[in-house]
């Protein structure tokens, strides 16, 4: 008698629904994992069966007419140039942004401010390329002429400077303000989760504002804000239209301001609507070294962040 009633307890039902509902979602959970994993390997697995063709082909029949590694190796110095100018940009302006609206400016403002930068990340991507062909570019031709006139003997400042603007130096300006707002926004999120006890505790011990962000705050996001910059770099790797329409393509140059350079994501994006047969499997093979490239970078990260991982703001 008594056994049947406390089968028929609430508390015994409400446990069975919960571990029926625990099942449940951690099924859905693993679904979704092993989905993440089967389009990644699906788009692997499509990216190198198309690609083959080119690693097959005799040298003299890929474009350039020299193989396909003296093909895309221009390509993929010209996506990390323009990557690199992107980050090195946009990382300090992202972080110091990031750590007005956090920690030094009134909560009105850090609002309107954080709004802006949110925006900016809803502008489309051939928004920013086509102002930065048509307003960017034009009014930086003063500017690169004089870098080549005081600074031409710098290999990357070597002149004489395009006279339209659209350079590789161009597209990374362009690029530092597409991924601008994914370091700020991130890197926001994690100062503002700085342990207040800290901040009070260094403070409280005589610290300058600079100096508690310096000791508390900065070590505390510092996984964070690796994972920002690497979240943009993917982002900057892989831009296409704002890099078509900025840069005018040539060949592989050190100075950054002539027109020169292309990237892999544009180089795909100016010629995939025309190409067919073993040029098409070329645009897909600098696909496949794209993809392996936002691999690489992505394990890197995961690398840095493992070594930070320890850290939780106790220690």
């Amino acid at each position: 008698m008594s056994t049947t009633a406390s089968a028929h307890k609430p508390g015994t039902t409400n446990s069975a629904a919960g571990r029926a509902g625990d099942s449940i979602f951690s099924g859905l959970s693993l679904a979704a994992g092993i989905l993440i994993f089967a389009v990644l390997a699906a788009v692997a697995l499509f990216l190198l069966m198309q690609a083959l063709p080119t690693f097959a082909a005799p040298a003299d029949e890929i474009t350039g007419g020299e193989g396909f590694f003296a093909y895309i190796w221009p390509l993929v110095i010209g996506t990390l140039i323009a990557s690199i100018i992107a980050l090195l940009i946009a990382t300090p302006i992202g972080i110091l942004v990031a750590l007005y609206i956090s920690h030094y400016a009134p909560a009105r403002i850090s609002k309107s401010v954080g709004y802006v930068i949110d925006l900016l990340a809803a502008i489309p991507s051939v928004i920013y390329g086509a102002w930065g062909a048509t307003v960017l570019a034009p009014a930086l031709v003063p500017f690169y002429n004089w870098l080549a006139n005081n600074l031409g003997f710098i290999p990357i400042f070597e002149g004489p400077a395009s006279q339209t603007g659209k350079t590789m130096l161009t597209a990374g300006i362009v690029l530092a303000i597409m991924i601008l707002p994914i370091i700020t926004a991130m890197s926001r999120e994690i100062f503002t989760q700085t342990p207040k006890l800290h901040e009070e505790a260094a403070l409280a011990l005589g610290a300058t504002r600079w100096e508690m962000i310096r000791m508390s705050v900065l070590p505390f996001a510092r996984p964070g804000i690796v994972s920002s910059v690497m979240l943009a770099l993917g982002r900057a790797l892989g831009e296409t239209m704002a890099v078509a329409l900025v840069l005018s393509s040539g060949p592989m140059m050190a100075s950054l301001i002539k027109s020169g350079n292309q990237t892999i994501a544009a180089e795909i994006a100016l010629n995939f609507p025309e190409a067919y047969g073993l040029r098409l499997s070329e645009l897909i093979a600098a696909g496949l070294v794209l993809f392996l490239i936002t691999l690489v970078v992505n394990m890197i990260a995961r690398a840095i962040i493992a070594r930070y991982k320890e850290f939780s703001g106790a220690n």
